[in-house]
Parts: structure tokens; sequence; C-alpha cells
């Protein structure tokens, strides 16, 4: 009789563990998540912030004025788009494990990314939880080597020190010597193009130089957005005689038109060119910093204007010793110590006195250095 029980007592609970695996296999797989990805400078908007694990098919529009990509990314596992020019549309679909992603647009050698193009995804395991968000989230990631504040946590602030060296050129306006290579690339900005093809013809960025006397010094510090900063002074005497000193104490951080940034100070960007940030007509640099500020300009000791457009690049060479014309279309992978220093007319004032109404002036053996 012992034996019967014990042999009832095993088939029950085969039948037992039977019915469990059985009732395990009948678990449904989770259902596919669809997600839309929204693109515009400079921000990456998702539809949701939090979605389960498991299949994912996101829907990404291009909402900006130039290409953008789309890239997710998290533990050694990167899946990404081709560009994705103005207004079309493409997907991507992934399967996602349990973890937070990174989700960004890598034109640019990530460029697109450091200026704000950027956000997180949660992807939850166990049970399928509902998917959240507020249906129109827009998360721009925090810049470079930045820290939010709040109690306990501080700001980590990035800072450059700038010197000009070298050989000093100031360029005047004149053709632009790559044409052929930049006409692609007009095609893409639109209503903008026309004014970008008059400067082919006759703009800053040329092989009509002067050599030029002067100095120029400043420190920079990225904190982020708008706290930026950046003290400096440049004196140079131009090619008429005249002598011209800039004093730069506020950054600048409203868009205008391919001056894209976020926040007036940013370092470490790889752009130009056709690499879709900033004009198209540069050549493609490597940048160590990028200013965009206001300065108080006077001319022989007489203020000619407390707004003016200053725009500062501390690069990878772009002109070539002796003649000093530009010698690269792409120069990213150039030595950085090209200092350029780019002046223009407050909103609505006279054009400067100079050839063009500008001044674009090139220290070309320049340095830096990051205090502490």
């Amino acid at each position: 009789m012992t034996n019967i029980h014990a042999i009832w007592g095993r088939i029950i609970g085969v039948l037992l563990l039977s019915s469990m695996l059985a009732g395990a296999a009948a678990i449904p797989a989770p259902a596919p998540v669809a997600l839309s990805a929204k693109l515009s400078e400079w921000n990456v908007e998702l539809s949701h912030d939090t979605i389960p694990w498991g299949r994912v098919t996101f829907t990404i529009t291009n909402a900006g004025s130039i290409p953008h990509a789309f890239e997710v990314e998290a533990r050694g596992m990167e899946r990404e788009t081709a560009l994705i020019q103005p207004g079309a549309t493409a997907t991507l679909t992934v399967t996602l494990t349990p973890g937070r992603y990174e989700v960004y647009c890598p034109v640019g050698g990530d460029s697109h990314k450091k200026m704000g193009m950027e956000t997180h995804l949660q992807v939850v395991g166990g049970k399928r939880a509902a998917v959240s968000g507020d249906g129109n989230t827009e998360r721009r990631g925090p810049p470079p080597h930045e820290m939010r504040e709040g109690p306990g946590l501080a700001a980590t602030v990035q800072t450059i020190h700038v010197t000009g060296g070298g050989p000093v050129i100031q360029i005047l306006p004149g053709p632009f010597p790559f044409p052929d290579s930049a006409a692609p690339i007009l095609q893409m900005f639109g209503n903008e193009r026309e004014g970008l093809e008059s400067q082919v013809k006759n703009g800053p960025y040329s092989n009509n130089v002067v050599p030029v006397t002067g100095s120029f010094t400043f420190t920079a510090w990225d904190k982020g957005a708008t706290r930026d900063s950046v003290d400096g002074i440049a004196e140079v005497t131009t090619q008429d005689g005249g002598h011209w000193k800039l004093v730069l104490d506020r950054v600048q951080t409203k868009d205008v038109p391919h001056h894209p940034r976020f926040g007036g100070v940013i370092m470490g960007l790889y752009y130009h060119g056709n690499t879709g940030v900033h004009t198209p007509l540069v050549p493609t640099i490597t940048s160590a910093v990028a200013v965009w500020a206001f300065g108080h300009l006077y001319r022989d000791d007489v203020l000619v204007t407390d707004n003016a457009m200053v725009h500062v690049m501390l690069v990878s060479r772009t002109r070539r010793d002796g003649d000093f014309a530009l010698a690269c279309w792409d120069c990213s992978t150039n030595p950085i110590d090209e200092l350029q220093l780019q002046i223009l007319p407050g909103a609505g004032e006279r054009p400067l006195s100079a050839p063009g109404g500008f001044l674009f002036i090139n220290w070309e053996q320049s340095s830096s250095q990051h205090p502490a």
C-alpha cells in the first residue's frame, strides 16, 4: 500500500510539474512597443521616457532644418539610423533589455549630441509595466561636463585659457576656395541658400589675406546653458592702419542662422563643412573651444559698439604657411593651433569701417591650457 501511495505521489508531482511548465510556456511574449521621436535643432523628443523591455520600434521624424540621425546606445549595444533629411521619417527596430539607454543624434562625430540632442530612455523588466510619459516628453540633455545643481550637488565647470600666437592675418572678402565641395551641402539649406551662395562669390572665408599685428587672450568657462561666461581682450592693427580693441565679458546664447549653440561656450566640437553643424562655407575642423559672445568694440580709442557680435574658435589648422591660403576642405585632423576671431556689428547697427563691414583675424600658432 505504501508503494502504491508513493507511486501515485510521483505521478501527481509529475502532472503538477507538467502543468506548471505548460502554464509558463503559455505566458505570452512581450508585445512590441511603438515609440515616436522628433529631432530638431537641438532637441530630441520621445513620446515616452519609460517603456517595458522587449522589441521596440522607433518612428523618427526630422522636424529640423538640417539632416540628423538617431542612435540608441547602452552597455556596448549601439544601433542607429542612416542620415535623415529635413522633413523625412525613418524607423528603427531594436530589442531592449532592462536598463537606461542613451538616445541621441550622432551627426558630426557626436557634435549634435554635444549641442543638446540627447535624452535617456528607461527600459523596465519583470511584469509588463505600462508605458509612462506625458506623450510629449522633451528632453534636452545637460551640456558636456555639467552636473545638475541641487542640494549636495555642484556644477562641474570646464575652463580654458587661450593665448593667440604666431603670424597674425586679416582675412578680407573674397571668393570661397571650395565652391564645388560646398555646392551639394547648400541644397539642404532651403530659403537660406541664396544668402550662402552669395558668400561663395564674396564672403569672409577667402584666400584674400594680409599680414597684420595684434594680440588676443581670453578665458572661457563652460558652465552649461546660459551660465557660460568669457573674459578676454583682443587688440589688432588692421591693414588700413586702424587700431581696434575688443573687450569680451558676456556670452551670446540666442540662435542666429548657421551659428547654432547650446550655451555660449562649447568645447571639443567636430563641425563646419559637411558635418551638419554650423555653416557649410567653412572647412571642416575640430575645435578646442568655440565661443559666441557680445563685445565692447573700439577703433582708435573711440567706442564703436557695446554689442558687437563675436565668434571665437581655437581650431585645427586650416591655412598653410607662407601665403596663408585655405589648405583643406577637411582639416579636422590637423593640429589645433589656429585662433579665429570674427567680429560683426550688433543687430541693426552700421557695418564696421573695415572691408566687407566685418573683422576676421587669425592667430596661426596659438595655444591653450585648462586651469584647475
